[in-house]
């Protein structure tokens, strides 16, 4: 009898506690409740086993042993300053001899990557702080090799300070002007698809300044209008609206031309330097070498299918090409993002076997080795130790959603560093000898380790316990992971968060979320999974109003090989639609899924794909949410599009297969929702979209956000936004 009343005592706490578990309420998740803790501004020190990073509060740079993991110093804190006084700060550039640091403030974005700021010049010895200019905010400073001088841009023109002559100014280039000329920082379509937003470097010995210029005076302006608005109200646009205009070329039109140009800071000469490039080509990075003589600059042909590497001399302007790399339909973004460049090699990545591997040439371009033999892709690169030639990498070796660290040594073995399956990522001491690992995975929060360069974990420097405890608070489910195969004989894999009560032999509607986008991955074995991330806090939302949410990586996803990534080449749109289809059909014929209420949706690209899917011939959506969607590649960027689709001159079917031309065959209840100052995908492409299904006589609804770019937050406007998703799909699939 006593075991039976313990056992109905168990039951009772059981469901109970079941019952107590708290809801996720909209406001608190968009105002950041979910958001885990992470180790900002990490930052390796030159020729040391130490590292810096912001404190939690924000308030100090403090300096971390990567062998104990334990705090060594405190490099900066607002608080114990002399000279400027400031209250907070961003973030902060270390000098290359690790004596002073840029100090960052009052922080303005101007599009995705680029900001202007105002800095300030720390010593580190005599805690003195001052401002880097008076002449108004900087954008993109950097620091010579020996700490005497930083070059900035403003205005777009460049400037630079000399630190041993009080700080002295100068004045480099004058030409720059506003929607004409821009010195030293890309333009938009440069800095958003080539993912950079520094165009100058020193040379190795400080004494030449080098730089990207971009002439867009020929470029088409796009206007976005701005109005009055709230939470920032604009009072001068309180009766006309103003007006923003910037140089977008859209695929198929003219770009910026770019050069590459040197300063002799000694002469002031200024030199172009004769690095070759098509007319309508690009540089997507200028890089320093520890050679003075030497700086290297990227190009590439408008197709981004061959990329060249040039050793530049910036006294001479003599180039000579190191090496080419010529891929198959396209080169991949991740060559120029994660290359290594040191004074006798250059480790670039490169999918030309049909994986991404690296391949490892001695600074004069000759091929030493590869690293990465297998039917897998290397993702991140780490560095390479020139002593004993060991390469540290990142790679989804185990499965295309797991990332593990490995280090591939000279004699071709290879060792797994990680131990936990999951995503793991890392950043190395400038001496290799030490790492900071950052492990997560689907259902669990950022866990922080120091380790060796052998995998030996030294010590846990954060483990989002607090969080961890939260969500078990919240009553989250995990995420159930499964792989199907389509009609088309297509492997695909996915995952799926079920309500905390669900029945299995109830039917339970279903929200697919999917971005779909070229080489992206949202099925990632990893705490940014999920549709907002804060490990997919929104999607839990969702579950807890009885909807299971399903999420799968169709075909051009990334990690698994450039067949399966490239195979959209000049078709984008097509086959990822075919495969969220097929996912639904699929999930159709689960015994727990209500067939006839499944709904789709998506941001950006996930967008396109939702209206894409939604028109594709088959009435698998009862309903559907595109945001801030393009609806037609012909109004997108050139270096994004033309990458994947050529130009609309070369590819007129590609182009001419998109949602506009697909209105007519619109099935299911669509809310549309765009910025209506979206810098990147213009509410052009909501705009004409629109039109296209009023003039198809399809019922729809949509929604404009004033004044919010691409991101559409600010204010309460993500809260607004993700409720306006939620009783959507309530509406129509309940």
């Amino acid at each position: 009898m006593k075991k039976v009343v313990f056992l109905i005592f168990l039951c009772m706490a059981f469901i109970l506690s079941g019952a107590a578990a708290k809801r996720i309420d909209l406001k608190s998740l968009t105002a950041g409740e979910f958001t885990a803790q992470r180790l900002t501004g990490i930052n390796p020190l030159e020729g040391t086993d130490q590292y810096a990073s912001i404190s939690q509060n924000g308030k100090q740079v403090i300096q971390y042993s990567f062998k104990t993991g334990k705090q060594t110093a405190v490099l900066f804190d607002v608080d114990d300053t002399q000279g400027a006084k400031i209250d907070n700060f961003d973030g902060y550039i270390m000098s290359p001899d690790g004596k002073r640091m840029l100090i960052r403030t009052k922080t303005q974005p101007v599009y995705r990557r680029s900001y202007k700021a105002v800095f300030y010049i720390y010593t580190m010895a005599s805690r003195k702080l001052e401002p880097l200019s008076d002449g108004g905010p900087q954008q993109a400073p950097v620091w010579s090799p020996d700490g005497t001088k930083v070059a900035f841009v403003r205005d777009n023109n460049i400037f630079l300070v000399k630190l041993l002559y009080n700080n002295s100014e100068s004045q480099v280039t004058k030409d720059g002007r506003f929607n004409h000329i821009i010195n030293g920082i890309p333009d938009w379509v440069n800095e958003e698809e080539f993912a950079f937003s520094h165009a100058l470097t020193f040379n190795a010995d400080g004494t030449m300044l080098c730089w990207l210029r971009y002439d867009e005076s020929a470029v088409e302006q796009y206007r976005l209008q701005m109005f009055k608005g709230l939470n920032p109200e604009h009072k001068e646009y309180a009766v006309y609206p103003g007006e923003y205009a910037y140089k977008y070329p859209k695929a198929g039109e003219r770009n910026a031309t770019v050069s590459a140009w040197s300063f002799d800071i000694q002469s002031h000469r200024i030199q172009r330097l004769q690095v070759p490039v098509d007319s309508d080509g690009y540089m997507p990075r200028i890089l320093p070498t520890s050679n003075p003589n030497r700086i290297i600059v990227y190009t590439m042909n408008r197709h981004q299918d061959v990329l060249n590497l040039y050793g530049v001399n910036p006294r001479s302007t003599v180039a000579q090409l190191l090496l080419s790399d010529h891929i198959s339909r396209y080169v991949k973004e991740e060559a120029m993002e994660t290359a290594r460049i040191g004074s006798d090699y250059i480790l670039l990545p490169s999918d030309r076997d049909g994986y991404m591997h690296l391949y490892l040439y001695n600074s004069n371009g000759q091929l030493l080795r590869k690293i990465g033999n297998g039917n897998f892709d290397i993702t991140d690169v780490y560095g390479y130790d020139e002593k004993t030639g060991d390469v540290y990498y990142q790679a989804a070796a185990l499965n295309p959603q797991d990332r593990q660290i490995y280090v591939a040594h000279k004699d071709g073995k290879t060792e797994r560093l990680t131990k936990n399956e999951g995503w793991n990522s890392a950043i190395f001491s400038s001496d290799l000898r030490y790492f900071v690992n950052c492990w997560s995975d689907y259902d669990t929060p950022y866990i922080y380790s120091t380790c060796s360069n052998s995998g030996k974990v030294i010590a846990t420097n954060l483990d989002n316990q607090v969080l961890k405890q939260k969500i078990r608070d919240y009553g989250w489910t995990k995420k159930e992971t499964f792989s199907f195969t389509t009609s088309e004989g297509v492997k695909l894999n996915g995952w799926m968060i079920k309500p905390a009560d669900f029945d299995p032999n109830k039917k339970y509607p279903v929200i697919m979320f999917q971005y779909s986008g070229p080489g992206n991955q949202q099925v990632i074995n990893s705490w940014d999974a999920g549709s907002m991330r804060q490990g997919g806090a929104y999607d839990q939302y969702l579950a807890q109003q009885g909807f299971i949410v399903v999420c799968v990586d169709g075909r051009g996803t990334g990690g698994r090989g450039a067949d399966f990534e490239k195979c959209t080449y000049l078709h984008l749109g097509n086959y990822e639609a075919k495969d969220q289809v097929e996912t639904a059909l699929w999930l159709g014929k689960q015994s727990y899924v209500d067939k006839d209420n499944i709904g789709i949706w998506g941001w950006s690209y996930g967008g396109f794909c939702t209206l894409m899917s939604m028109s594709e011939g088959r009435p698998v959506f009862k309903a559907g949410v595109a945001v801030a969607p393009p609806t037609s590649y012909r109004y997108y960027d050139t270096i994004y599009t033309e990458r994947y689709m050529r130009t609309p001159k070369e590819n007129p079917d590609g182009y001419n297969d998109n949602a506009i031309t697909r209105a007519d065959k619109l099935h299911g209840a669509l809310l549309i929702c765009h910025g209506t100052a979206d810098d990147n995908v213009h509410p052009q492409n909501t705009f004409e979209y629109a039109e296209a299904l009023v003039q198809a006589d399809k019922d729809f609804k949509e929604l404009y956000y004033t004044n919010r770019n691409h991101g559409i937050s600010g204010g309460n406007t993500r809260n607004h936004l993700l409720r306006q998703i939620t009783q959507w799909f309530e509406e129509h699939l309940k």
